[in-house]
């Protein structure tokens, strides 16, 4: 008993003598901690990166920490490859690619392969690329690389499955104009870029109906080619042995297809104005839109700097502390500003508010844009920013997979051609920025006269603000006030407005009688 005792109170005794020790060295307040200075050097895609005799660049990192190996293809091409009526065939492909069967395994027998490996086989195609991946457990190598093999050269886009996903695209339709996320997201996007843009290509009951599995076959064999392939794998496995099986997964391709072409560039300009759909909902959706700037632009990194202070930056930034903690307007306020890899995208301000504020709220966004463009920030906002940026860096390249697919992406976007050393100059260029740098880009993209804003909500009730604030929506844009209609969920065309109700007789109280 007494050694258990002995035991029990040597770590406090431990502690009592070490503590004299302890205090000296811990500083009385937290603003007197001091640390070593961050230092992190990004890794570089050449120690990664190999090409493949069959075509294909491919990004490779080994990761013995799990049994587990992930190989994920990226294809070139997206949506905009629809022929003109048969919008949603591109999506229909990347769906049923590996949920349609191949030439030698019905859907059923191939998805209870996958579950008996306890393998993951996912594939879609998007606005600008499609992607298929596998997970696996690296014993069962041989198996899934013969099950991804199938699925990219021999899918049999099964009858049954793709009426079943027609009919599933077909219902969801009905709910298409149910979301004022949804609509805000779409109707901004043809302001944005123009109703002729591939990205404003809808899919309508017309073009699901008339898709075809010949359709599906077609297209799967004119743009399945692996000279529009990048392979990125990441995982337990052999640098060696893995090339010869990708080597193998890309040789003798059964049909010779096309080389993609890029991604459309929009004509399209904003148009500044305010733009409202009108949706019997009590939260109002808001972007405000700017004319942006693409990733190659000379002022990317001061623009990412500025928009962490203006609303990029959460709780820090200006956007979300005036409209958000000070007046209470919005549970979320923020910006952001896209770097466009294939053009300039338009930066946004955003948020929801009472459709009766919606007004108010934008009038104080565009207060803080103004305050931004004519004034400088401060240095500590600045060194809150690059702090925050240079510190959060490393996770795009926390894990392998991760640094796989940032090379992949900058291979396939081109960025690794014209800028080698994007990341590996990254904190340099933005430990570069001064105050008056984010000053002249504010004042060159903050511009007021190029405001666009895109509201979402009641009509009646936004045109008709709170007393305490009232602020004439059109009256932030110079008076410019376009109604865009809702569409039909099934053609997509704008739909004439429903007719105002009639406003109610005046109440008229019974005489007194004399």
């Amino acid at each position: 008993m007494k050694s258990m005792t002995n035991r029990l109170l040597a770590p406090a005794l431990l502690l009592l003598v070490a503590a004299p020790a302890f205090s000296q060295s811990i500083p009385e307040r937290p603003e007197a901690l001091k640390f070593p200075e961050f230092s992190f050097t990004a890794p570089l895609a050449k120690d990664f990166k190999s090409t493949l005799k069959a075509g294909p660049a491919v990004f490779l990192a080994e990761d013995r920490e799990l049994p587990l190996v992930t190989v994920a293809v990226t294809l070139k091409g997206g949506t905009y490859l629809d022929p003109k009526g048969k919008e949603g065939l591109s999506s229909l492909v990347g769906y049923l690619l590996t949920k349609g069967g191949t030439k030698s395994r019905k859907a059923r027998d191939l998805d209870e392969e996958l579950a008996f490996l306890a393998a993951n086989l996912n594939s879609s195609i998007d606005d600008d690329r499609g992607g298929v991946t596998i997970n696996f457990m690296s014993k069962d190598m041989d198996t899934a690389f013969m099950l991804l093999r199938e699925v990219l050269t021999e899918p049999a886009f099964e009858e049954e499955k793709l009426k079943l996903r027609k009919d599933q695209l077909l219902s969801d339709m009905k709910s298409r104009n149910d979301d004022s996320a949804a609509i805000e997201a779409r109707e901004r996007n043809v302001i944005a870029y123009g109703a002729d843009f591939y990205l404003n290509r809808f899919t309508t009951k017309a073009s699901i109906e008339s898709l075809t599995r010949e359709d599906l076959v077609a297209f799967h064999a004119k743009w399945f080619d692996p000279r529009n392939m990048m392979v990125a794998v990441s995982g337990d496995f052999a640098k060696a042995d893995m090339l010869k099986r990708l080597e193998a997964l890309f040789s003798k391709w059964p049909v010779k297809g096309e080389l993609a072409p890029g991604v459309p560039k929009p004509s399209h300009k904003l148009v500044p104005g305010s733009y409202i759909v009108d949706k019997d909902v009590n939260q109002g959706r808001v972007t405000i839109l700017l004319p942006g700037l693409d990733r190659n632009d000379p002022d990317v990194f001061a623009a990412a700097v500025m928009n962490q202070v203006l609303g990029g930056g959460g709780f820090t930034s200006r956007i979300t502390n005036r409209v958000r903690s000070d007046e209470g307007l919005a549970y979320s306020a923020g910006s952001v500003l896209p770097q466009g890899a294939w053009y300039p995208q338009p930066m946004a301000a955003f948020f929801q508010s009472k459709v009766r504020t919606v007004a108010f709220a934008s009038q104080i966004v565009l207060e803080e844009m103004k305050k931004m463009k004519d004034g400088e920030v401060t240095a500590e906002e600045l060194k809150t920013v690059k702090t925050n940026l240079l510190e959060t860096f490393p996770r795009r390249f926390a894990t392998k997979q991760q640094i796989v697919g940032t090379f992949l992406d900058e291979e396939f976007t081109g960025r690794a051609k014209t800028d080698p050393l994007y990341y590996t100059n990254w904190r340099g260029n933005v430990e570069k920025v001064t105050t008056a740098d984010v000053k002249r880009t504010a004042a060159r993209l903050l511009a007021p006269d190029a405001v666009t804003l895109v509201v979402v909500g009641k009509k009646a009730d936004i045109l008709n603000p709170d007393p305490k604030h009232p602020v004439a929506l059109a009256s932030l844009t110079g008076g410019k006030l376009t109604e865009v209609p809702l569409r039909d969920p099934f053609t997509m065309l704008p739909m004439a407005p429903a007719p105002s109700a009639p406003p109610p007789p005046p109440t008229v109280s019974n005489p007194t009688p004399r």
